[in-house]
């Protein structure tokens, strides 16, 4: 009979722990999909059953983070390691909020401790210090791509999410093509883990390369039409494109998503972006009546975009300094400086407000692609309101930022000094185009005219050798093309030598040029015979004290 009753008992107890187990895959299995409620609420019936569950307790932690709620988090883990103080799960899980925190070496003998404790056997441990090392803004991916590598020397190894963490350690590296190629092997290993085939597309949507991260948001679909992450970057890939398409992914993800307040905006969202402003507006109005200060501000903005689009500037303007109020800080994207930008540019006297939105929206982009064109639409703000030196203020930003400058960036940003009527900067610009482009004379054209600038007068000459560098470079690099900058280059000088030097013969010398350029050219030919006049008096008067002595 006891032997009876011990079997039931190990029977019940074995089954238990199957059905925790269980659980706790299917929360694990939900935080994959990025369904961080479910994930939460399975997880937490786990720990309600038995609090001492260590791996339900790390996943919760996880969840936590992933939903930025740092502080519950820290507060798990803490709890659990105050009766599981050797729980390798819960060590790399307190080390990951300790590199959050600043506290390398901290977070270090941690994740070192957990290695000892399992001797180095324990895929699941180096996955999570590879976890916690790309996660945490402090981590080391070089530290996690070495454990990583030592979690595939483990006997047996057989884990796909190594490689796909090691993905993501590369990729924090920006190293893309070592990202892409554990990704790939992680969905040889297994071909149905769609976050990995997902990852490559994001990899090469940062490239803007369609033709690449399109088709691999589309794998990852079918591979998986359970993955929310990549259906809804679908939709957010045609939102702009194609609101039909776009709407049909946003059904499928609603399917295959947790409810959530999010869900709201994006469908009123929807309706902006199939140009239903009204509807759009009405809708985003209802949810602020029905949810009062729990409106999520973005409802504001949409407004504001959609009094815009009708060309209602007053209310744009209204709609999004309530978003600016009401929104948090970590809220706010560059595009949100930009859009007021824009619209404070709109009434006059904000100009200067205007352009500290722009440059916020510069410092805090940190992508190249739309960083660039941030400075880029700054400077056509900037031009467009009579700024012409915060134009050649961006324009210097784009030509410093950009990895491969080439010579249309160079020669805006020293045009924009001199139409700032900064010409010691202009020249400055130019004397380096010419530089960098020998064979092309937008560098000596404008090198001379920013000293002609600087010398109006011409009484110090500044623009003479530039000048004399033009109608060289001129006639040097396409005579047919360029004659006009030679002669008006040779014009210049006959002015300087005949009315500031008083050295007529010189100025001959320049006018002879202009006409062995353009034998016709008439005003050449009056100028030539007025300065033959005028150097032959010369010679006169050089002869008349020697006439006297002879007589």
């Amino acid at each position: 009979m006891k032997k009876y009753l011990y079997s039931l008992v190990l029977s019940a107890v074995t089954c238990g722990n199957a059905l925790f187990a269980q659980s706790v895959d299917q929360g694990k299995k939900f935080f994959y999909y990025e369904r961080y409620n479910s994930a939460k609420e399975e997880l937490g019936k786990v720990l309600a059953a038995n609090p001492n569950n260590i791996e339900a307790t790390y996943w919760l932690g996880q969840t936590l983070l992933e939903t930025k709620d740092s502080v519950a988090a820290r507060d798990l883990y803490q709890k659990a390691l105050a009766t599981n103080g050797n729980a390798p799960l819960l060590l790399v899980g307190m080390g990951q909020i300790e590199l959050m925190d600043g506290k390398k070496e901290e977070a270090r003998q941690r994740f070192e401790t957990a290695i000892s404790l399992t001797k180095s056997k324990d895929v699941d441990i180096f996955n999570a210090i590879g976890r916690a090392n790309v996660q945490a803004r402090n981590g080391d991916a070089d530290y996690a791509i070495e454990k990583l590598n030592q979690a595939t020397q483990v006997k047996k190894f057989n884990d796909a999410n190594t490689y796909l963490i090691m993905g993501d350690a590369y990729r924090k590296k920006v190293d893309g093509g070592s990202a892409v190629q554990n990704y790939q092997r992680a969905l040889e290993m297994n071909p149905t883990l769609a976050a990995a085939k997902h990852r490559i597309g994001r990899i090469y949507l940062t490239q803007k390369n369609t033709d690449i991260f399109l088709p691999a948001f589309e794998d990852a679909v079918r591979i998986d039409p359970n993955y929310a992450p990549a259906i809804y970057d679908l939709y957010y890939y045609y939102f702009s494109r194609d609101i039909n398409k776009a709407k049909d992914y946003y059904d499928k993800y609603l399917a295959v998503s947790d409810p959530n307040p999010e869900n709201d905006y994006e469908k009123t969202a929807i309706l902006y972006a199939s140009r239903r402003y009204d509807e759009a507006i009405s809708t985003a109005n209802g949810f602020i009546a029905k949810l009062g200060d729990q409106a999520d501000p973005k409802y504001y903005k949409l407004i504001a975009y959609s009094y815009d689009e009708k060309k209602d500037s007053l209310n744009a303007r209204k709609y999004l300094e309530q978003y600016f109020a009401k929104q948090k800080p970590e809220g706010f994207l560059p595009k949100d400086y930009e859009f007021l930008a824009n619209t404070l540019a709109k009434f006059p006297g904000n100009e200067v407000q205007a352009m500290e939105n722009y440059d916020k929206a510069i410092a805090m982009d940190t992508a190249m692609e739309s960083k660039l064109e941030l400075m880029t639409n700054a400077a056509a703000l900037a031009k467009k309101t009579g700024n012409r030196a915060g134009e050649a203020k961006y324009l210097g930003q784009l030509y410093a930022t950009k990895k491969d400058p080439n010579n249309v960036d160079l020669y805006n940003w020293g045009f924009a000094n001199y139409q700032a009527a900064q010409y010691t900067t202009a020249d400055s610009i130019f004397a380096i185009y010419s530089e960098k482009y020998p064979n092309e004379i937008f560098g000596y054209l404008w090198r001379a005219r920013a000293n002609q600038a600087m010398d109006t007068t011409m009484q110090q000459g500044l623009a003479v050798p530039h000048y004399e560098k033009l109608g060289e470079m001129a006639l040097s690099i396409d005579a047919a093309k360029f004659k006009g900058q030679a002669i008006s280059s040779y014009f210049y000088l006959v002015q300087y030598y005949n009315d500031i030097k008083k050295d007529p013969a010189k100025a001959l010398e320049y006018i002879n040029k202009v006409l062995e350029i353009d034998p016709a050219n008439e005003t050449a030919v009056k100028i030539r015979d007025i300065l033959n006049k005028a150097v032959n008096k010369k010679a006169v008067i050089r002869k008349k004290p020697e006439a006297f002595l002879l007589s």
